[in-house]
């Protein structure tokens, strides 16, 4: 049997691990083996590209960060449409064939997921491996890389957390997380966050400063606030994306943390500083709990594939390794909800989410 592994969107923390555990699976259990890498993602499927993989490709690789296969991003709503050839689905569809695969493992995130879906749907064997930092795909309690992210992200909020008690300023953390604040939130309740402002509870600016005022009402020295990067004001909540985006452009605001920083000081004269983490969070070796996990989902998602059981993505629920159907997570995001038990906990500690509640 012929299988192919691709990494597909961002990098993060456990991608290496992942393709280890698969190939030393098939190895292990699969007779007349062959396993080949498709680089660069669903862009080299789409070139027809592939290379063969060793026993000794997967070794000395389970705590090496980033993607021995490399990875891109394809928009999925470029994947259908028509272009010089044909859409990129049906170069991808005809360059599986082409290479004779009998599956392919998607290790990717959300849109990953999605355009594993079709491929399984244009009669490809599919099972994904689900990959991001976001934690934010559908039907898993994890995603592999995420706690590497968070163990990565804590720390730095440790360091700047001492600055900012040295200089009694008020410092925003900026962490990853467009659509869902799990990095965030996450993040936030273990380095000691004051204030937790994710995309799921608009936040007021109001109530961001009447927090930060009565802090130093209280006498306390510093106020630390995590933010993720798709945090939105409260009268932002009604505007699509790229609406936000454009309204932001146009009063000149870069992000929403550098924003609030600079409104911070002008209301409360405190000293307000900023300080975005950005890719790194993604890069480095993965966290123990990482490589325990990327590992069982690896040889799960083998393990299915030598089953002959394709259309899937693997999945952590409760302490299980079990799977879901494609179609039926592909599209579907898991959010944080505002009346979750970890919220909950987090107010009850007298973490503010910005929202007057």
């Amino acid at each position: 049997m012929k299988f192919g592994i691709l990494t597909s969107g961002g990098d993060c923390a456990g991608l290496n691990a992942v393709i280890r555990s698969i190939g030393l699976y098939l190895l292990q259990n699969v007779k007349d083996v062959e396993i080949v890498g498709i680089p660069d993602g669903y862009g080299g499927l789409i070139r027809g590209e592939s290379y063969p993989l060793k026993r000794e490709d997967f070794e000395d690789i389970l705590a090496l960060g980033g993607t021995i296969l490399r990875t891109s991003r394809q928009p999925f709503k470029k994947m259908t449409v028509a272009e010089e050839g044909g859409s990129r689905l049906s170069k991808m569809v005809a360059n599986y064939k082409k290479m004779g695969l009998d599956c392919l493992f998607t290790l990717g995130g959300a849109g990953t997921h999605k355009t594993a879906a079709l491929l399984s749907m244009e009669g490809c064997n599919v099972i994904g491996v689900p990959k991001t930092i976001d934690n934010d795909i559908y039907g898993t309690d994890v995603t592999f890389g995420f706690q590497t992210a968070v163990e990565v992200a804590t720390e730095a909020f440790d360091r700047i957390t001492t600055t900012a008690r040295s200089h009694s300023r008020v410092m925003l953390v900026e962490i990853m997380g467009n659509k869902a604040g799990w990095l965030t939130l996450q993040t936030g309740i273990a380095a000691g966050a004051h204030m937790i402002l994710i995309p799921e509870i608009p936040f007021s600016l109001d109530a961001v400063c009447n927090f930060v005022r009565a802090r130093l009402d209280a006498g306390e020295s510093c106020t630390m606030i995590a933010v993720a990067e798709g945090a939105l004001l409260d009268y932002e909540a009604k505007f699509k994306k790229d609406q936000r985006a454009f309204i932001r452009t146009e009063q000149g605001e870069t992000t929403v943390t550098r924003h609030l920083a600079e409104v911070i000081t002008q209301t409360t004269g405190a000293e307000a500083r900023y300080s975005v983490l950005g890719y790194l969070q993604r890069g480095g070796t993965p966290c123990a709990y990482d490589r325990l996990l990327c590992s069982r989902l690896g040889g799960y998602a083998a393990r299915l594939a030598a089953q002959g059981r394709f259309g899937v993505t693997v999945a952590s629920v409760g302490n299980k390794i079990t799977f879901n159907a494609l179609t039926e997570i592909a599209g579907k995001y898991k959010f944080v909800s505002p009346a979750s038990e970890i919220v909950r906990f987090a107010r009850s500690i007298g973490i503010s989410f910005g929202d007057n509640a």
